[in-house]
């Protein structure tokens, strides 16, 4: 290893205390999304980290979005400090919004408690100890000495968990992460300290609507219950798509193991009256259910949806006045890192170096930003790699690992030492 490599882990062990103390205080930040909580007094906390490390920073506000109000500013914060000279462009990019708590915690989920080697609460994995792994990378190449060729850029955004249209979403489309201009992203989502994720499945989020005919409760014959129809589209793709979708399995490494297969989850069933509202002796005459297709790279969003409007009409030619309408509500298509891609190798490299062991590609079960940097900025060189357990998101008690927060600093710092050196 390098005497300035050397020079960078050193560093990272000196900083050790200041990457734990600062994963607290954002955790401290009850960033919740929905409603979008506390994201300016968050992005002002990163961004003024990163002024104290030499970044010069941009606050970008997500101008003409409809989620950006006066009361729930969608405010992301980016900082550039640039290289000696011409070089690629590293852009480390963490969401700092998290999903609420929840019910079942036994520590406070908004402590930032650190006990027992982990810091505890809503967002240490998901992703605050990944945000601050980047930044204290940044921090700790400047604290080496180590110059590089290239700039670094760091941002934290909103609206991950909402889909990221307010955060990641506009930064590219208003240029600040783009083909051209940035050459490699990393998103420290919380894959593991030994994993690189290469891309996720897609996603079609649609909405089913079926119309019946209301009636008196009374004579439930003289309508047509929506609501039946809707159990018998329920029952139909239970038994008959479902266990078809089973016997699919990506190629891509997905994690965890069930996941590499095609999916459809029943998101919401809504129909008939209020079930706490007045009671009204009526047939319904309306009912929605939301579902959630994960799709595989290689099915494809045309097959899967002509799949489900087969179910449909394969259900309506068994029941009489079975009457639908399907509305996307929101369509990510897979994304992959290109074989062979430099940052797989720089990241995959750093992680020998600093764990001890080879890299184990993967996949996410889930979508996360990537999904932007490559189809909106057409950075196709992108992954996630970050400190956490993947399947303690958005569960209570979430946790990170002091070491693997520790260790993913190290591996971030190397990666991005190595990626922008004079080419």
């Amino acid at each position: 290893m390098t005497d300035v490599k050397q020079r960078v882990l050193r560093a990272v062990d000196d900083l050790a205390g200041e990457v734990v103390d600062f994963t607290a205080e954002l955790v401290r930040l009850p960033t919740v999304n929905p409603p979008g909580e506390a994201y300016e007094e968050c992005a002002r906390v990163i961004g003024g980290r990163l002024e104290r490390g030499g970044f010069a920073v941009e606050y970008v506000a997500a101008e003409g979005r409809p989620e950006h109000t006066a009361r729930h500013p969608r405010l992301n914060v980016m900082g550039r400090r640039a290289g000696r000279g011409a070089g690629p462009v590293v852009h480390l990019n963490g969401h700092f919004d998290v999903v609420p708590a929840g019910g079942g915690w036994t520590v406070d989920p908004f402590g930032g408690e650190v006990r027992d080697g982990r810091i505890w609460g809503r967002g240490t994995g998901d992703m605050k100890a990944g945000l601050a792994a980047a930044i204290h990378a940044a921090e700790a190449l400047r604290r080496a000495g180590a110059e590089t060729a290239g700039a670094l850029e760091v941002s934290g955004t909103v609206d991950e968990e909402s889909g990221g249209f307010a955060g990641v979403a506009f930064l590219a489309r208003t240029g600040r992460i783009a083909r051209g201009r940035t050459d490699y992203v990393i998103i420290p989502e919380p894959l593991g300290a030994d994993r690189i994720c290469i891309g996720h499945r897609g996603v079609w989020w649609f909405e089913v609507e079926l119309k019946g005919r209301i009636a008196h409760g009374s004579m439930p014959f003289l309508g047509v219950s929506a609501i039946e129809h809707m159990a018998a589209l329920l029952e139909a793709a239970r038994v008959e798509l479902q266990p078809a979708l089973a016997m699919r399995r990506t190629a891509m490494p997905v994690v965890p193991e069930g996941a590499g297969r095609a999916t459809l989850n029943v998101n919401a069933v809504v129909g008939g009256q209020p079930a706490d509202g007045s009671q009204t002796p009526c047939v319904a005459d309306r009912c929605r259910a939301v579902f959630d297709r994960r799709f595989l790279l290689e099915e494809g969003l045309e097959a899967a949806r002509a799949e489900v409007l087969a179910l449909l009409e394969t259900v309506a030619a068994r029941i009489p006045g079975f009457r639908y309408e399907v509305k996307d509500l929101m369509v990510v298509h897979p994304v992959r890192t290109p074989e062979g891609s430099p940052l797989v190798t720089a990241l995959g490299r750093a992680i020998t170096e600093v764990r001890g062991k080879d890299a184990t590609l993967v996949a996410s079960p889930g979508t996360y930003d990537q999904k932007h940097v490559a189809r909106i900025a057409g950075v196709e060189h992108c992954v996630a790699y970050g400190p956490g357990v993947l399947e303690l998101a958005h569960q209570p008690d979430e946790w990170c690992s002091v070491q693997d927060l520790i260790d993913s600093t190290k591996v971030l710092a190397l990666a991005a030492l190595d990626l922008t050196a004079a080419r």
